[in-house]
């Protein structure tokens, strides 16, 4: 029993080191399908109350928060951009972010549509 409460200190002591509390795990990279908005969204609301601009560096994610900043790298071509979160979507199967027009641009994919692509998150 001793030696369990030992290692259960020690585990709680390293957590607190590393300024995560226990069983926190950290964000891992998501990989996965970006795609990108459509001109006839340009200037209606998102969902964080912010109106969507196509020449704006921002995106759409389930579960980022608003604000988050992202860095999207296209597997293919190894370009990356780096977006702020300030709508929720891509509803569609597959799909990890959707990107404003510019930032699809930015990383090359326009032209093909869809991109497979890691997300992280930088701050």
């Amino acid at each position: 029993m001793r030696a369990r409460a030992a290692v259960a200190a020690l585990s709680l002591l390293a957590a607190c080191a590393h300024g995560r509390s226990p069983g926190a795990a950290a964000e891992e990279p998501q990989v996965g399908i970006a795609s990108f908005y459509g001109r006839e969204l340009e200037g209606r609301p998102t969902a964080s109350g912010a109106r969507y601009d196509g020449r704006a560096m921002t995106c759409a994610h389930r579960s980022f928060p608003f604000g988050a900043l992202l860095e999207v790298t296209d597997l293919e071509t190894g370009r990356t951009v780096r977006v702020t979160v300030n709508d929720r979507g891509p509803f569609a199967e597959g799909r990890i972010v959707d990107l404003s027009r510019e930032a699809a641009r930015r990383l090359g994919i326009l032209e093909r549509g869809l991109a497979r692509v890691r997300v992280e998150r930088i701050r």
